[in-house]
């Protein structure tokens, strides 16, 4: 048998891969590729891969258990795969070898490793992707020298699969993380206990909203959730929780910049603050267009091919994936063409997408009230952003003198008939009347309460209080927005004399032109008068007109921050606008 057809049979492979070479004027594929040049590439870079980690040694396992779970599969993926330098090597054996007995040494006597959390079966469960698709892989070897590996791995798998029938969860995606890790230990040593934990999760309901959200609203976890959802799916027979992760794909594709950055203002979790791409849902795009015949997943998946980091990220790391799921070396069915002009509102979590090509908007107002500084919880001050190709304003922020109550916060969002997006905040700081008189104490020990304005705690028993001397502030920002230039209109009023900030944080790597250095700082800049440029390649924003009232750029966090000294600020080029209430002022983006 020739090795092209023996590859072909033992991976699965199901010809080449159908696509069309271009889509629309923003939506580019790449020239056709066949599947067996894409394993040929995968192969590549897992050898490039498991070069370095013979390399580094002890320093490749840099991420503890994690690592190990990975490595595992790297070096299981390289010793079994024909087209490998390292094909049935004996120094693989040994680091297999190794890397099982590391595993054994970071087990605790309950089954559970120590990764973050202490004895933690959900964390126990997120090494149990890689490692488990490892193991599926030596096993379908008969290459004698695997089976004391096969062996000490069984036990390690068994040892993990009794932690997790019984153990718990932290979080919502921990549930569906180990139902995930469970359907690996079953699918490599059936036993009915393991369905039947996963069933007993999945009784629990999957909860997806209207618009495709998880309970987390998290690019980051939407990954973990689509993940263990395809592997239950698959593995398990259970194609109805295909159903969730079809709804949250087709919902991800509207977060996405052009550039493949995924929106994360209206997270639930850390990444509320930080950028994901659409490169960790790689594979469930393409396993879900191959297995759903899903022609729109197919050209997104296609779009991602083309990327620059999808060599670095997913050809680099993904041969085990595809050697343990060979669905995935299938042919992708015919693509069809999402939409790269469209004006989306995400009703459940109040946040605005416009994209009109290579211009796109996000417009954010559903933070979680009451506001509550905690994991779980929406609070990002981020409520606007702006790309136009190359050049990017990561975020606009607005902030006030009024009481140290911080970034403004949006209670919703909403749309008018004319088109006029609208976000809304009153706040109301009181002052404090004497306690009545029957709840007086001589020894005045109160409460220690919250201010009902829910600034600071203190032993003055607030919630018993008259209050009186009530000071306001409403803030309002509209969006008008037309063929991807926009307008904002804000007014702040109510308290008087009050100094409002406006922050716009810019990328890194782009030049700004007619804004005035800050002195002190390398990186903050005010925009007095007239228009601001950001240019990063070949692209601009013009912004504008500038205002400047004042030249207050610190403590815009509040005092819920303040008093633990901590911040919002985040790495990028930052440009402010200040003005005074009665504030009035239009800015606009082109």
């Amino acid at each position: 048998m020739k090795r092209k057809d023996f590859i072909r049979q033992t991976l699965g492979l199901g010809g080449t891969l159908l696509l069309t070479p271009y889509l629309s004027q923003a939506f580019h594929v790449p020239i056709p590729t066949s599947s067996d040049e894409l394993l040929k590439r995968l192969v590549q870079g897992n050898d490039d891969h498991v070069r370095e980690l013979l390399a580094r040694g002890d320093a490749a396992n840099r991420h503890g258990s994690r690592s190990l779970g990975y490595n595992f599969a790297k070096f299981a993926a390289a010793y079994c795969q024909p087209l490998s330098e390292f094909y049935q090597q004996d120094r693989l054996i040994t680091k297999l070898q190794e890397t099982v007995d590391r595993l054994f040494a970071v087990l605790r006597p309950d089954g559970t490793i120590n990764s973050g959390n202490l004895e933690s079966p959900p964390d126990t469960a997120f090494i149990m992707e890689p490692l488990c698709s490892g193991v599926f892989i030596l096993l379908q070897n008969q290459q004698p020298a695997l089976e004391p590996i096969k062996v000490s791995i069984k036990n390690f798998v068994e040892k993990v699969g009794q932690a997790l029938t019984t153990g718990g969860v932290h979080t919502p995606n921990h549930r569906w993380e180990i139902c995930s890790a469970l359907a690996w230990v079953n699918a490599l040593y059936p036993h009915p206990k393991y369905v039947s934990r996963i069933d007993e999760w999945l009784s629990e309901g999957i909860f997806i909203d209207e618009d495709g959200h998880y309970p987390e609203r998290s690019m980051n976890y939407s990954d973990v959730e689509n993940r263990a959802f395809i592997t239950v799916g698959r593995l398990v027979n259970k194609p109805a929780v295909f159903k969730p992760v079809i709804k949250s794909l087709e919902m991800t594709y509207y977060y996405m910049e052009p550039n493949g950055d995924l929106v994360t203002f209206d997270s639930r979790r850390q990444d509320q603050y930080s950028f994901k791409t659409i490169m960790g849902q790689y594979l469930h795009y393409r396993y879900m267009a191959i297995s759903q015949s899903h022609g729109m997943f197919s050209a997104i998946t296609t779009m991602i091919e083309s990327q620059a980091d999808f060599d670095s990220q997913i050809i680099r790391e993904s041969l085990f994936h595809f050697m343990a799921n060979p669905t995935l070396l299938r042919a992708l069915p015919a693509p069809v063409s999402p939409p790269t002009t469209f004006e989306k509102l995400f009703k459940t979590s109040s946040l605005a997408r416009i994209r009109r090509e290579e211009k796109t908007v996000t417009l954010f107002g559903g933070n979680d009230w009451p506001l509550i500084i905690a994991s779980g919880r929406s609070v990002s001050p981020n409520f606007f952003a702006f790309r136009k190709g190359e050049a990017a304003l990561n975020y606009m922020r607005m902030s006030s003198r009024f009481f140290s109550m911080g970034y403004f916060r949006s209670e919703g969002l909403t749309l008018d008939k004319a088109g006029v997006y609208t976000l809304y905040k009153k706040l109301e700081a009181p002052y404090y009347q004497p306690l009545p008189v029957k709840l007086r104490k001589a020894s005045g020990d109160y409460a220690l309460t919250p201010s009902t304005d829910d600034r600071f705690w203190s032993k003055m028993a607030f919630d018993k209080r008259p209050q009186s001397n009530v000071k306001t502030l409403e803030s309002r920002v509209q969006m008008r927005e037309k063929n991807g230039d926009v307008t904002l209109d804000f007014s702040v009023t109510g308290q008087e004399g009050v100094e409002v900030t406006i922050h716009l944080c810019f990328d890194e790597g782009g030049a700004l032109q007619g804004v005035k250095k800050i002195p002190g700082s390398d990186t903050d800049y005010f925009l007095e008068n007239g228009y601001g440029t950001f240019e990063q390649g070949k692209d601009r924003i013009t912004f504008g007109p500038g205002v400047k009232k004042h030249e207050v750029i610190r403590g815009l966090e509040g005092e819920k921050y303040s008093v633990h000294f901590g911040s919002l600020r985040t790495p990028g080029q930052h440009v402010y606008l200040t003005g005074i209430t009665p504030f009035f002022y239009s800015l606009t983006f082109a």
